[in-house]
């Protein structure tokens, strides 16, 4: 029987909180540049294979928490109240549930996001993240780093990883209540480094990561190989970051995330998340490639493109493709 995760907060958090005060809170958006694909615990977000991501510096989620006057809880986004029932008010209220306890002190949830519209950019990895922060200045906490970013992921796993800022790897761990599943930021800087992230289409996809996830472990053999590929390649990638070689982590990034896409499209049935404008985006990346332009490409569970390159080619990647698609990009390292 699975550790739930209020069996967590309890154990680690024993009193109860007091009333709160107001509090808010700011948290990036990540990539992995060596992906998480697959839980060995579902309850508690804890994966099978260790990631390592890069944060968005100033894109991301801002939270705050306030008493609510009303007496009863309120969530907002992006300035609209949400319904009470509705899938993000019911999620953001649980997750708050697991530190208030039956405090009754109904509060107002107000998040957002800054976060390019539909650049195919999960918002759940900062936005719990930065609701986990709000919670502990909130409820005065004084949670360390590590236990936010163990706490932070089980509302979202990502979350673990965007409680800081840089290059951040999250730790699988080995425990059973996952307190040793979380992130730690990488000591190290690369200022040139640029994400560029290129929307090729929009709109909600039919298969959540979740999901996905689930169904790739259970159908596709392709993934008894995940794991070790992901485990070697975490080592290469920080190895490129500790050397500044774009080439090497540009590589190594490109055929994890190709390869994680590779057990989805062998599950059963058939998880594609790619739409015919990804993989003419992939080709033109490509094209760029072989004509000089040092850039690679990594994708999430979606249609989207995020493109790895240096400060100096920035212009050559504008240039490099069609008007109709938009392309954002991001200094990680200001």
């Amino acid at each position: 029987m699975s550790i739930s995760k209020q069996d967590v907060i309890s154990t680690y958090l024993p009193e109860l909180p007091p009333f709160g005060i107001d509090a808010e809170a700011f948290a990036p958006s990540n990539i992995a540049l060596c992906k998480y694909w697959g839980k060995r615990d579902v309850e508690l977000n804890l994966p099978i294979n260790a990631s390592l991501s890069v944060s968005l510096g100033d894109l991301g989620s801002h939270t705050s928490i306030s008493v609510s006057e009303k007496g009863i809880d309120q969530v907002y986004l992006n300035g609209e109240l949400l319904q009470a029932e509705s899938s993000f008010s019911k999620k953001v209220i649980a997750f708050l549930d697991l530190f208030r306890r039956g405090l009754d002190q109904p509060v107002i949830v107000k998040t957002n996001n800054n976060i390019p519209t539909a650049a195919g950019l999960a918002s759940s990895a900062s936005g719990f993240a930065a609701l986990m922060l709000a919670i502990n200045d909130f409820y005065r906490l004084g949670l360390t780093t590590e236990r936010l970013s163990a706490f932070a992921r089980m509302g979202s796993g990502s979350a673990s990883r965007s409680v800081y800022q840089g290059f951040v790897e999250w730790h699988k761990g080995v425990r059973e209540d996952g307190m040793d599943s979380c992130a730690e930021r990488l000591d190290m800087s690369w200022p040139g480094f640029r994400i560029g992230l290129l929307k090729v289409a929009t709109g909600e996809k039919k298969v959540d990561s979740r999901s996905g996830m689930q169904r790739t472990i259970e159908s596709a053999d392709l993934y008894q190989s995940w794991p070790q590929q992901a485990a070697k390649d975490l080592v290469t990638i920080k190895r490129a970051i500790a050397d500044r070689d774009l080439a090497l982590l540009g590589q190594t990034a490109e055929q994890n995330a190709l390869s994680m896409h590779a057990t989805m499209i062998a599950s059963w049935p058939p998880l594609l998340y790619w739409q015919a404008e990804s993989v003419a985006a992939m080709h033109r990346v490509w094209e760029l490639r072989n004509a000089g332009i040092p850039v690679y490409l990594t994708m999430d569970a979606g249609p989207n493109l995020k493109l790895i390159f240096q400060q100096e080619h920035e212009q050559e990647i504008r240039d490099g493709f069609p008007e109709l698609l938009d392309l954002d990009i991001v200094s990680p390292f200001g």
